[in-house]
């Protein structure tokens, strides 16, 4: 299935001249920023609880990246701080313009091309949930010879896209579609509660999620700095033994180490068949592929759910490094935008 508009990634702007491009991924809980020609950053933002601090947030991130042009895509419209997403696109790209100080914006679509910001805002469901596709183009642009499957996992979500000779071919273009189809998991390495995961075997709280049992496992490195966790104490296994105590309704003094690693364990596993499944329906019907790319803060669940395939992994961490894999879409935005003036 092809884009809805277009083959491939072209832009109506021929009068680009610039070559340092500033991608933005805008999602609910975190902002990420790319240029194309290297660097990356990525920051925690809980967009639902403050919409209003948008255009100061990306401002520091842009401050920090300097660029002569901004590309934008986004999935911050689907927070439930904005009635509708009409809505939220429309203030997201609002944020964007206030930042912008004359810099040109392309916006991404699901069409794959980009659009200026005034029709992106005439049409805005055509801009809603497009990252996934721009990273896809432009890794299949990459090994535009071969059939691969990109997963990419992050914070809340894995996307499985198969590209076949250098397209993508989704079989669905919206959010609804991707979930009905497989290629939308909601399941990320960190804010994902374990009881998402997990169901009626444990507590339906919000005590913990997937960022403490990889933490537990010691999958993920421990950050005392870091306290967006689900309780608001650190990112460290410690905290992380406590979090999931209470899934099972007991405490770090009642729950020993061994049954919360036994517990962080089961979590992934899951987690793991779950996304497993998910490319079992992706591929359903289509040719054998031959190299997989993993991509995302999450590729190790990418890598955990293929290993038994036997498939070529290509991960986006060690050829772009950590930074750029985990902004993967925002880093895509940028490359798109500039290969498209380029032509």
């Amino acid at each position: 299935m092809r884009s809805p508009d277009a083959s491939g990634p072209t832009s109506q702007y021929n009068d680009i001249m610039t070559r340092r491009i500033l991608g933005l991924d805008i999602g609910g809980a975190n902002l990420k920023a790319a240029i194309n020609d290297g660097g990356a950053r990525s920051v925690s933002f809980a967009l639902w609880r403050h919409p209003e601090r948008l255009a100061d947030e990306l401002h520091v991130l842009a401050d920090s990246l300097p660029h002569d042009a901004i590309a934008v895509t986004m999935t911050g419209e689907l927070c439930d701080c904005f009635e509708t997403k009409r809505q939220g696109v429309c203030a997201i790209l609002s944020s964007v313009q206030a930042i912008a100080h004359n810099a040109p914006i392309y916006v991404w679509t699901v069409g794959g091309r980009f659009v200026s910001v005034e029709e992106a805002k005439h049409d805005p469901l055509r801009v809603a949930a497009a990252n996934w596709l721009a990273l896809a183009h432009l890794v299949a642009g990459r090994f535009s010879d071969e059939r691969v499957l990109l997963i990419d996992t992050g914070s809340t979500t894995t996307d499985i896209v198969y590209l076949n000779g250098g397209s993508p071919e989704p079989r669905g273009f919206s959010d609804p579609e991707r979930l009905q189809s497989g290629e939308l998991v909601y399941t990320g390495v960190r804010r994902t509660p374990i009881c998402s995961v997990l169901g009626m075997e444990v507590a339906a709280e919000f005590f913990a999620t997937m960022l403490d049992a990889f933490l537990m496992l010691g999958l993920v490195p421990e950050n005392a700095n870091d306290r967006d966790t689900a309780d608001g104490r650190p990112a460290t296994r410690r905290c992380a033994h406590a979090r999931l105590a209470r899934m099972l309704c007991a405490d770090a003094e009642t729950c020993s180490e061994l049954q919360a690693t036994a517990l962080a364990e089961r979590a992934v596993a899951r987690q793991v068949r779950t996304v497993e499944s998910a490319i079992e329906r992706v591929l359903s019907g289509k040719p054998a592929i031959d190299r997989v790319v993993v991509a995302g803060s999450g590729e190790i669940v990418g890598r955990r759910a293929i290993v038994q395939r036997g498939h070529r992994v290509t991960s986006l961490a060690e050829q772009f490094g950590p930074a750029i894999s985990e902004a993967a879409c925002a880093y895509a935005v940028a490359c798109l935008a500039q290969e498209a003036s380029d032509g």
